[in-house]
């Protein structure tokens, strides 16, 4: 009875509300074959497959009807990138005082890569220091730093934030968040700090519960070519070489400088942690590189609003994905991306769709896909800093990142960052009346919300709803997938597949949207967290 009621009073509320256009699953699915297919190769950005992806995007928004949001009247962004790609076997080795050697092999052992812009990375006897979390967090009275130097040293750091599984009733328990991964905790920020602090080099110690994905996942996302945005100071920015080890091997290193890296673990949850140098030990690498300036695209499409079309209302998904990299067993060379995005591509498409086709809203509504997520959510971060639309009346930004085939719905709504701004209350009602519930993240020491194109524009102050994704273990099936085959040859779309449950996940997002376009509301973040006060300083730029 209660559902009953909320749905009149929302119907009765909510301008339209009862006249949803539909979300059609046999299109949904139609745009992920044809995205997902081995035809497209992957998606790799700046590859021969990108022009085919990008263009089909484009056409599907001009057979809508939708305006090219882009640069010069097209329905495409461009976004200049630095690409460098590993050439030929990598000579990785760590020395002891006493003459002992240890060769590492790339791929079992370790993987490193280098964004910087030349054709040779070699780095000669470095000692290695271990810091810890790798965290300068003054606002949260932490720093693992204290005065080390780490100018020409290998920096080693724990994956995760320091109150990661730390049990109830520890010092530091909730001091990061919880379970709940932070900015802190994410690699991007480990490497960005090496870089700040002139290091020869990073390694993150991989564990799976730590990184949120097993260690196939690693090899597999650094086999690719790596991009970054252009920059005017590569080695402030930088680091020669960033990577991962894995955790056995860096535990049996730690034991040959005599050192217990278990122990070690404890402490560095302390405030009385101090980094340790691996006493003896000193690393070599040395491997080659291609590196070279390409061009990506953003594809923007904008369906301009009947009162206020200076206000937007974004969705984005990202259409990169790996490309070509090694095979599995099978043979099977090509990392298809079918969930990972091929869907989130998918549902903007037909979204974009059921807008054309309904009532044109008050507010413009704009469509992105991303180029370069998998690089480090790089169109994202393009478009953050070359916006189309002013970023201060862009009203939110609704992300879509993997979502599963399937026809059964779940009885939860995963919110990506749940409790962070105020969408989460227009998403609550319409997800009741489905009978369903929000809940946060099941798996967020994977810190979700940093990993997905709506952080880049988040931390210019866009408020952001990243709903029902799909890679976040909340159902056997979704933790399968990540298990087996996210980031992997086999995510991969097949014909058992249907997408009954992501178009019922889609209407929800079209509801929310389609209320934000036809009302005067402006969503803001939430008291304490990290983009308030940057949206704050342009609420004078946003009219009632």
């Amino acid at each position: 009875m209660r559902s009953s009621i909320l749905a009149l009073i929302v119907a009765l509320s909510v301008p339209g509300a009862a006249l949803a256009q539909e979300i059609d699953p046999v299109r949904l699915n139609d745009h992920v074959r044809e995205l997902a297919s081995d035809a497209l190769g992957g998606r790799a950005p700046a590859s021969p497959d990108e022009g085919p992806t990008t263009d089909y995007i484009a056409h599907q928004f001009r057979l809508m009807g939708l305006e090219p949001g882009g640069d010069d009247g097209s329905y495409f962004q461009m976004v200049p990138l630095s690409r460098t790609t590993r050439n030929g076997p990598a000579t990785i080795s760590v020395q002891g005082a006493d003459g002992w050697t240890r060769a590492l092999e790339w791929g079992p052992d370790l993987v490193m890569t280098s964004d910087r812009p030349v054709e040779r990375i070699t780095v000669t006897d470095a000692p290695l220091v271990f810091v810890g979390y790798g965290v300068d967090a003054p606002e949260r009275g932490w720093n693992d730093f204290g005065d080390v130097d780490l100018t020409g040293k290998i920096m080693v750091v724990i994956v995760n934030d320091p109150d990661f599984q730390a049990p109830e009733g520890h010092p530091v328990a909730g001091r990061f968040d919880g379970p709940a991964m932070t900015y802190y905790g994410r690699w991007v920020y480990k490497f960005a700090e090496a870089a700040r602090r002139g290091a020869a080099g990073v390694l993150v110690i991989h564990d799976t519960p730590g990184a949120g994905y097993p260690w196939t996942t690693v090899v597999s996302g650094a086999s690719a070519p790596r991009f970054d945005i252009v920059r005017q100071d590569w080695a402030a920015e930088r680091v020669p070489f960033q990577g991962w080890i894995q955790g056995d091997v860096a535990t049996e290193l730690f034991a040959r400088a005599g050192l217990d890296l278990a122990a070690l673990r404890e402490t560095a949850r302390t405030d009385a942690f101090e980094p340790v140098e691996l006493t003896g030990l000193t690393m070599s690498v040395d491997f080659a590189q291609t590196a070279d300036r390409v061009e990506s695209r953003n594809v923007v499409a904008v369906l301009p609003g009947a009162g206020h079309p200076d206000e937007t209302v974004m969705f984005g998904a990202h259409w990169d994905a790996y490309g070509r990299g090694p095979a599995n067993a099978e043979g099977d060379d090509i990392y298809n991306g079918a969930v990972d995005n091929a869907t989130g591509v998918a549902g903007i498409l037909e979204l974009a769709r059921v807008f054309a086709e309904g009532p044109r809203p008050d507010r413009s509504l704009m469509f992105v896909s991303w180029t370069a997520e998998e690089s480090g959510l790089l169109g994202a971060y393009h478009y953050a800093a070359h916006p189309l639309r002013p970023l201060e009346t862009t009203v939110a930004n609704l992300n879509l990142d993997s979502l599963l085939p399937g026809a059964e719905v779940t009885p939860e709504v995963v919110v990506i960052g749940m409790g962070k701004n105020t969408l989460d209350g227009l998403l609550a009602p319409y997800a009741e009346v489905e009978g369903r519930t929000l809940i946060n993240d099941p798996a967020p020491q994977a810190g979700g919300f940093y990993r997905s194109d709506h952080f880049p524009l988040a931390l210019r102050g866009v408020p952001a709803l990243f709903a029902a994704a799909g890679f976040t273990g909340a159902s056997p099936q979704s933790a399968d997938y990540v298990a087996h085959r996210y980031h992997q040859p086999t995510d991969a779309w097949d014909a058992t597949w249907t997408m009954d449950a992501a178009a019922q996940d889609l209407d929800l997002l079209y509801r929310v949207a389609r209320d934000l376009a036809n009302s005067r509301a402006w969503p803001e973040w939430n008291e304490g967290t990290e983009f308030r006060a940057v949206r704050e300083e342009s609420r004078g730029q946003r009219a009632d």
